[in-house]
């Protein structure tokens, strides 16, 4: 009877160890279930992810692919009207959300580039959305871009000053300009710490390649 017992016991613990194994990891590469479901809304952007990965070089050198993607920050803004909006209102269309800010001069000088991307790729199924963080003087960014020829970016705010540092903490990223590449769905496919020249051959063909174009 005692054997029996100990014996019953034993496979009690080690069914719990099988357990604790499924639920926490084991370091070996098994993973966790909370991660499995964390990350299961961008399980479909992993291969479009894993399809940019190759064509980061360049003028897109810098662009880091998703090895894992996952929701985008959630962040809140204005929009062209002046009403807050946020990145789920957009969502069904690839997005490239860009922060900027007039005294950042990367930022300014990557901006024309930005403004013929999206002049010639923008659509129904992508856009660009540059969202300016300034919280003073509010009337100098919009000025700023009707004075250097930036006619297609429609523009987004951010007087609060809550959108930067909820993205800075989500990607890793210590200055501006910081740009996000956001699928339909509102998964991050990749992001890039810094300028690049978006409207090149390889900023194009990035796109096209997460467009499925």
């Amino acid at each position: 009877m005692a054997t029996r017992t100990i014996l019953a016991a034993g496979g009690a613990l080690a069914a719990v160890a099988i357990v604790g194994v499924a639920l926490y990891g084991s370091g070996s590469g098994l993973g966790n279930l909370a991660g499995l479901g964390a990350a299961a809304p961008c399980a479909e952007a992993a291969p479009v992810a894993a399809r940019l990965d190759p064509l980061a070089r360049g003028e897109l050198a810098a662009f880091q692919a998703s090895t894992r993607p996952k929701p985008a920050p959630a962040i809140a803004f204005d929009g062209p009207d002046g009403q807050e909006t946020d990145l789920a209102a957009s969502n069904g269309r690839t997005r490239l959300v860009n922060l900027w800010a007039t005294w950042c001069a990367p930022c300014k000088a990557e901006m024309p580039a930005l403004d013929r991307l999206q002049a010639e790729l923008g659509g129904s199924d992508f856009e660009v959305l540059t969202i300016n963080v300034e919280t003073r003087n509010l009337d100098k960014p919009p000025a700023w871009l009707k004075a250097n020829g930036i006619a297609t970016l429609a523009y987004h705010g951010d007087p609060k000053g809550r959108v930067l540092p909820v993205v800075q903490s989500a990607v890793g990223s210590t200055g501006l300009p910081t740009t996000l590449l956001i699928d339909p769905r509102g998964c991050t496919l990749g992001v890039i710490k810094g300028p690049a020249d978006w409207a090149s051959a390889e900023g194009k063909a990035l796109i096209r390649a997460a467009l499925g174009r």
